[in-house]
């Protein structure tokens, strides 16, 4: 799993072209401030890991949560960090588990509609914790 993440003061999405049929229409988009923006890309290989990869990835999202100050985390699929994938349906449920631990654990989680491209508008703080990029 390959994993960028972006404090954000600032974040907000419009869904603008719908790649996955499967998933549900999205039409409105949102707007959050003082966030942890998770740019995730679930790779092929994590697959045969599921359990591991989802304990490694809330822990580093709530690390970095707490590093930045936050307990804000939105977590969006951004399959472009490596050049395999994983199933788009195992991806969401890792994306569905996490933000369920996430919640039970006091966050606030929120997903960027999945499989979709969308317009986004970031505004980042030009700090080291503000960006980091994680690989496991």
């Amino acid at each position: 799993m390959k994993l960028l993440l972006m404090y954000c003061s600032k974040f907000s999405y419009t869904p603008k072209t719908k790649t996955l049929n499967d998933f549900p229409d999205i039409e409105n988009g949102e707007t959050f401030q003082d966030s942890l923006l998770a740019f995730i890309h679930a790779e092929r290989k994590d697959e045969e890991n599921a359990k591991s990869v989802e304990t490694k990835l809330l822990k580093n999202l709530k690390w970095a949560a707490k590093k930045n100050n936050t307990n804000k985390i939105i977590l969006h699929s951004f399959a472009h960090l490596a050049e395999t994938k994983a199933d788009a349906a195992f991806t969401k449920n890792i994306f569905d588990l996490v933000d369920t631990r996430l919640k039970n654990a006091s966050y606030e989680s929120f997903q960027t509609p999945f499989g979709y491209f969308l317009d986004i508008d970031i505004k980042a703080p030009g700090i080291s914790q503000a960006r980091i990029f994680k690989e496991f």
